[in-house]
């Protein structure tokens, strides 16, 4: 069911006032990231390094921040629940994923964080297994996140309460395989070859 809400609201309820604050902040960072890789690589590679950037929040982050980027204006203008939107989210970030992977996979060497998300995805055990934490976690905040837009208050978040345990833990089994991961690729840089 589609679920339209007033926009006087995102100022009035202190939850959809919290998601606002939150979409602003986030999308202010990426412009500015954006904005400075532009500034440094040119245009069209920038824009390029933005978009796989983005993509490795998406994929690698157990949290829906870079896809809260598009799922929130989604949620405002068409009424469509986040968890809906995620999932087209996901979809356009392995899909750029696959054609930049095989197509220009110089790019993943501009950035360090690009480095280590071609990293991840050389390797597909145990590596992706950060991947499928972040599925996990990733549509476990989004179904909070169409929570919080539905609620007026935070008290008033019952689906957040009962589950908030269970994402806890899945974000702290990420960063455990954050941890190696990590541990992995500077070992890795440094030239030192250790097979997980």
């Amino acid at each position: 069911m589609i679920n339209f809400i007033k926009k006087s609201e995102y100022f009035l309820h202190e939850t959809k006032r919290h998601a606002l604050l939150k979409f602003l902040v986030i999308a202010l960072i990426f412009i500015a990231y954006l904005l400075w890789l532009i500034f440094h690589f040119g245009a069209k590679s920038g824009i390029e390094t933005a978009g796989l950037t983005w993509s490795f929040f998406v994929l690698c982050t157990p949290i829906a921040d870079a896809g809260f980027i598009l799922d929130f204006p989604i949620r405002i203008i068409s009424g469509i629940k986040m968890v809906i939107s995620e999932s087209i989210v996901w979809i356009a970030a392995i899909s750029l994923n696959l054609y930049f992977f095989f197509t220009s996979p110089e790019v993943y060497q501009k950035t360090i964080a690009l480095k280590l998300f071609r990293h991840i995805l050389e390797q597909p055990f145990p590596f992706w297994g950060i991947i499928f934490l972040s599925l996990l976690g990733t549509f476990l905040s989004v179904y909070f996140g169409d929570e919080l837009i539905n609620s007026i208050r935070h008290s008033d978040r019952k689906k957040h309460k009962k589950h908030k345990l269970k994402h806890r833990f899945i974000i702290l089994l990420f960063f455990v395989g954050a941890i190696l991961i990590f541990y992995n690729f500077a070992l890795k840089q440094l030239g030192i070859n250790l097979n997980f």
